[in-house]
């Protein structure tokens, strides 16, 4: 059977990384994350960042113990000692994968309804087709097509942050305003529940240990994008997000269906036409990562044996999943036809929370059996499982407060 090729180096794995993270965030989700924290909506996006930065090393490490697709679900399997959880766990990835695509999807209809009146009921299938051919067509091409993507909607979101500063270098010294009190705690209530958006907007750097058997040097490089794809995106999305909070009347702002078209009309007073271009580009970048990730677990379980078979068939040609890929678009299609953006991206982090639990407590549970790492592997210390856990659930237990 034709085995996937380890083709991706460095650069390659980053651009996927910052490309399947912008793209699903900050394009989208600007403006309800503004409608629900307001001002303080930058706050947010640093405090989904702290959730963040425990479980990226906690990924960081088990990529190295284990760097094969299906990552998470292996990663389970050998600290819990469960094919039951293990696949579940699957389970709750691939549901992470096509739940963010459909948000994805939706989120950019906005977006392409500026250019093409057409109804979502047309567009949505029309995406989705494409950016599945595109999935399709070969990992190398696909990430090389995600990686060009990726370095327009960066290019973009810098240009924002830049214009923004030009045109009120006030913002520089108003950023201070965007942290309350201490002894606010409406603020920090709706901060906290503006948090669960915000850590939508992360959902990213996990999606590279499921192209562990498709780059060069897993050890190495790993880690190393990990930590950059999480950096790129927490810098990003605190400064655009101050801009934005300073440029555009609020109410206008989580009222939008294209946040960032409105903040750069708002700042510049030119046609918003480029921005809402780059915009697309980055939302059906997402679109595409993330229907490869989910493709590439789907194909793990189906070689691991937990899925039938026919799902773990490469195409000879394209060197790619392709009945898994298929699959995938089927069921983001669904998906993306039934439900509001907002209510898709909640979903995506409650699930990606529960995975995350479950990830840091795989880990926690190997370094207490001192199951010995690999030589050369990256290795963390052991708090940072238990900061992993302790924040996820944390930020679970304020999802269902503030739900209440």
């Amino acid at each position: 059977m034709p085995e996937l090729r380890r083709s991706l180096s460095l650069p390659l794995v980053v651009l996927y990384g910052v490309g399947v993270t912008i793209g699903a965030g900050i394009y989208v989700l600007l403006g309800a994350t503004a409608g629900k924290a307001g001002v303080h909506a930058p706050v947010s996006f640093a405090m989904a960042a702290v959730v963040m930065a425990f479980s990226a090393a906690t990924f960081a490490e088990l990529s190295t113990r284990l760097p094969v697709s299906a990552g998470e679900a292996a990663y389970v399997r050998a600290g819990f000692g469960s094919a039951g959880l293990s696949l579940l766990v699957g389970c709750l990835v691939i549901s992470s994968g096509v739940v963010s695509s459909a948000a994805i999807t939706v989120g950019s209809i906005g977006y392409v309804q500026e250019f093409l009146d057409l109804d979502l009921y047309v567009l949505v299938p029309l995406i989705l087709l494409m950016m599945g051919g595109v999935a399709a067509w070969g990992i190398t091409e696909s990430v090389i097509f995600a990686s060009l993507f990726t370095l327009v909607e960066a290019g973009a979101l810098v240009s924002i942050i830049a214009l923004g500063l030009a045109d009120r270098p006030e913002i520089l010294s108003e950023i201070p305003d965007v942290f309350p009190s201490m002894n606010d705690p409406v603020a920090w209530t709706a901060i906290s529940g503006a948090a669960l958006l915000a850590f939508f907007a992360f959902i990213g750097f996990e999606d590279i240990v499921n192209l562990a058997e498709e780059v060069e040097t897993p050890a190495r490089i790993m880690p190393l994008a990990i930590l950059f794809t999480l950096v790129i995106g927490t810098v990003l999305y605190f400064l655009v997000a101050a801009v934005a909070v300073f440029s555009v009347p609020l109410d206008e702002l989580a009222a939008s269906p294209a946040p960032l078209s409105l903040v750069f009309g708002q700042i510049t007073g030119a046609s918003p036409v480029v921005i809402t271009a780059i915009a697309i580009v980055a939302t059906l970048n997402g679109v595409v990562i993330q229907i490869i990730m989910a493709s590439r677990v789907v194909y793990g379980l189906g070689k691991q044996g937990s899925f039938p078979a026919v799902f773990a068939r490469i195409h000879p040609r394209t060197q790619t999943p392709i009945v898994a890929t298929g699959a995938v678009v089927l069921v983001v299609l669904t998906l993306a036809m039934a439900f509001p953006v907002d209510r898709l991206a909640e979903w995506t982090a409650r699930i990606v929370l529960v995975i995350f639990s479950l990830v840091n407590a795989s880990l926690l549970l190997l370094k207490a059996r001192k199951v010995p790492a690999p030589e050369g592997a990256f290795t963390a210390p052991v708090w940072v499982p238990v900061g992993g856990l302790l924040t996820c659930l944390g930020l679970l237990a304020i999802d269902v407060l503030t739900g209440l």
